[in-house]
């Protein structure tokens, strides 16, 4: 079974997206040498896979070709295009980890409830669920901290209903600055709070959304990309 972890970077065309799930598809096709064992080893249905690989063929162009009989039987093995395609996707993935250890954004709540390793915090934007160190208690002056890259955003009128997603904290917010990087965008929204929350976006996702200055947008991330220690 495979284990994917949570990612921003997806390289999007039209309304298709490749991401990790569909990263690890192709690299498990390279390693067991056909979709069918490469299904198998992720734990994914061949139909599933198989319909998977001709939507993003659709876009990207042929990425996966049928070896057929031979000596040594049938298969299948990735085209160049694949492997270009998966090579964006690492350069991607490697930008966005660089910049997103030095961009993280923090700011100051009280503790309201703790459950377990988890506490809901009081702060600025409204309730944050986060995770916490043993030891914090309720009424305690606390640090929330996220990083960049584990935040999410969506045009208001795209973003999901909040029961449809596993992201506990969202927000809504507005634009109040862009940086373009070659690849990667560094979105400023301000959600209320003393200092801005951060966001990374591929410069795909940035120009199909238009996000400009002044936009409104909702923010959303998991409990579990979030921090808070006790303010000293």
């Amino acid at each position: 079974m495979e284990g994917i972890p949570d990612a921003t970077v997806r390289i999007e065309s039209g309304d298709v997206a490749f991401d990790a799930r569909d990263a690890a598809l192709l690299r498990a096709v390279d390693d067991h040498g056909s979709l069918n064992a490469a299904a198998d080893a992720l734990g994914r249905s061949f139909a599933h896979a198989q319909r998977r690989v001709v939507e993003l063929e659709e876009v990207f162009g042929s990425l996966v070709e049928r070896r057929r009989g031979g000596a040594g039987g049938g298969g299948s093995e990735l085209t160049e295009r694949a492997r270009d395609l998966l090579a964006r996707f690492d350069r991607l993935g490697a930008e966005f980890a660089g910049v997103a250890d030095a961009t993280l954004s923090v700011f100051p709540g009280r503790v309201v409830a703790v459950d377990g390793e988890l506490a809901t915090v009081e702060a600025a934007p409204g309730r944050v669920l986060t995770l916490v160190p043993s030891g914090v208690e309720e009424g305690a002056d606390v640090e929330v901290s996220v990083r960049a890259d584990a935040v999410t955003i969506e045009l208001p009128d795209e973003a999901p209903a909040p029961d449809a997603t596993s992201a506990r904290n969202r927000f809504e917010g507005r634009v109040s600055e862009v940086v373009r990087g070659e690849s990667i965008g560094r979105v400023v929204v301000d959600v209320g709070t003393e200092t801005p929350l951060w966001a990374l976006l591929t410069i795909d996702s940035l120009d199909r959304m238009a996000l400009d200055e002044g936009a409104q947008v909702v923010v959303s991330f998991k409990a579990t990309a979030t921090r808070a220690l006790s303010r000293s």
